[in-house]
């Protein structure tokens, strides 16, 4: 993972990946066909498990904004900030460049989220707790302040810090409405 986020996908080679590693290269292809299948595996290992705890969230007994908050909470506090926000910058900066990496992370990350944000914003439709029914016709709304976050974190946050949480708080209010405050 340091290696492709020091060097990028394109720049990355395997050479310097087992140097890093403290192995043969020849030892890598004992585990991986080409630097591609590696770098799936990595999303596999790093970024699909974060995906999967929200497909699968039993069906909420709260509200589904709780269910929300409560992912979006953790996908804040386990991907802006950490190795894995770097690693889905770098899918977002150099996937146009390589269409079978963007292909798959949409496969095996962005699909699955976006199907269970789905789900999630059609049971808050039929509760009555999302009034937008075309919500359900794009979840990314629902996910934006994430991916913001990601690319702001990179880009601007030495410029102009950025609260994630309390963006999604807000942004979270345009769809459900202000939460009461007793």
């Amino acid at each position: 993972m340091e290696e492709f986020i020091a060097r990028g996908f394109a720049a990355t080679r395997l050479d310097d990946i087992a140097k890093r590693a403290g192995v043969a290269k020849g030892t890598i292809y004992l585990h991986f066909k080409d630097k591609e299948s590696m770098f799936e595996e990595l999303v596999r290992v790093v970024i699909v498990p974060v995906v999967a705890r929200l497909t699968a969230l039993p069906p909420p007994t709260g509200s589904v904004r709780d269910l929300i908050e409560g992912f979006a909470g953790n996908f804040l506090k386990e991907v802006i900030g950490t190795r894995r926000g770097d690693l889905v910058r770098l899918i977002v900066a150099e996937g146009p460049r390589f269409p079978a990496v963007a292909d798959f992370y949409y496969r095996e990350v962005v699909s699955r989220g976006i199907a269970a944000m789905r789900g999630l914003i059609e049971l808050g439709i039929a509760r009555g707790e999302i009034r937008e029914k075309d919500l359900a016709r794009y979840p990314q709304i629902l996910v934006a302040p994430a991916m913001i976050a990601v690319i702001w974190q990179s880009l601007f946050a030495r410029h102009a810090p950025l609260d994630a949480q309390d963006m999604l708080r807000v942004h979270l209010d345009l769809i459900f409405g202000e939460r009461r405050t007793t």
